[in-house]
C-alpha cells in the first residue's frame, strides 16, 4: 500500500455489514494485513527466523498472527481450541526452512478474510455474552474477545515491523566480514 495515496483503513468509512460496534476490529484487521504486507515487500527470506538482540523472530510474528486470530475467533463463538489449533500454537515460531515469509503473509491474509467474514456474521445482540479466553478459562464477553483481535494484531504487526528491522541492521554488519 502506497501510505500517500490512501488514508488508514478506519478513515475510508465503514465496512459493509459489519456491526458498527465491530467496526474498530474490523478496520484494525484490515490495517494491520496491509501494514504487514508492505512490510514484508521487501524483506530478506534469509532473516525470517533470525532473533535479532533474542527477541522473537519474524516468522514467529507473521504465524503468531494468523494463529491467535483463529484462537480468538474460535473463543468469540464460546468454543475450546482444537487439537490442530494446540498443535499450531505449540509450533508458533518453530524455524522451519521449507516455510517461505510470502506462505505466512499468505496465511496471514486469509485468515483476516476469515476474520472480517465472521465479524459480519454476528450477531449484536450477543455482544455482551460472556465467553471465556485460554486455558485458565479467563472471563470477558463476546466484545472484549472482539477487542482483543484488533489489539492483537496491532501489536504483533509492531513487533514485525521492529524486528524485521532489527534482523536485517544485526545482520548486515555480518554479512561483511
Amino acid at each position: 500500500m502506497n501510505q500517500m495515496s490512501s488514508p488508514e483503513v478506519w478513515l475510508r468509512g465503514p465496512l459493509p455489514g459489519v456491526p458498527a460496534p465491530l467496526q474498530p476490529v474490523a478496520h484494525a484487521l484490515l490495517q494491520a494485513r496491509e501494514e504487514v504486507e508492505g512490510l514484508m515487500k521487501s524483506f530478506e527470506e534469509k532473516h525470517l527466523w533470525t532473533r535479532p538482540g533474542g527477541v522473537a523472530s519474524v516468522g514467529f510474528h507473521l504465524q503468531h498472527l494468523a494463529g491467535v486470530l483463529d484462537r480468538l475467533f474460535t473463543y468469540a463463538r464460546g468454543e475450546t481450541l482444537s487439537v490442530a489449533q494446540l498443535r499450531y500454537l505449540e509450533a508458533e515460531g518453530r524455524e522451519d526452512a521449507g516455510i517461505r515469509a510470502s506462505q505466512l503473509v499468505s496465511a496471514f491474509h486469509d485468515q483476516v478474510d476469515r476474520a472480517v467474514a465472521e465479524l459480519r456474521a454476528v450477531d449484536e445482540n450477543t455482544l455482551t455474552e460472556p465467553r471465556t479466553v485460554g486455558r485458565g478459562k479467563l472471563p470477558s464477553t463476546v466484545l472484549g474477545v472482539a477487542g482483543a483481535r484488533g489489539r492483537a494484531c496491532s501489536a504483533a504487526c509492531r513487533s514485525v515491523a521492529g524486528d524485521s528491522a532489527r534482523a536485517a541492521s544485526l545482520a548486515r554488519p555480518l554479512e561483511i566480514g
